[in-house]
């Protein structure tokens, strides 16, 4: 399964950072570069639950291939769903279903940085994401 671009671009700026002070800056850069959600895009449907901080994830599907937009109120997170959103945009359900979330972060260097509660918050965006893959609107 290869990388898309912007993928493939975030794993070349994190594999060159270091030290986790300079992943971090990266991160919250990326965070910053999330389209903002519209106030209706923030409801208790697009709201992930199985997070500590709050996190919404909007999901459509156009000719086969998913789209995503996410947000967080907190600024780390935001970062850490960039990153996500980067590696699963575009790619088909059979796909974005096998994904290995955690093989992705540890390319990046930032396994060791994930708490067990964001760990878990990204895992279960990443279910969000395989159920709506499963079951489309």
């Amino acid at each position: 399964m290869s990388l898309p671009v912007e993928a493939h671009e975030a794993l070349q700026r994190f594999e060159q950072a270091r030290g986790w002070e300079q992943r971090a800056r990266l991160l919250m850069q990326m965070g910053d570069t999330l389209a903002p959600l519209e106030e209706a895009e923030k409801s208790e449907g697009n709201r992930v639950h199985g997070c500590e901080s709050v996190v919404w994830l909007v999901a459509e599907q156009r000719e086969g291939q998913w789209r995503f937009k996410a947000s967080s109120d907190a600024r780390l997170l935001r970062g850490l769903l960039a990153l996500l959103l980067v590696r699963v945009q575009g790619l088909p359900s059979a796909e974005l279903a096998g994904l290995d979330l955690q093989g992705w972060f540890t390319q990046l260097g930032l396994e060791r940085q994930l708490s067990p509660s964001r760990s878990n918050g990204l895992h279960a965006v990443l279910q969000r994401m395989a159920e709506l893959a499963r079951n489309p609107r």
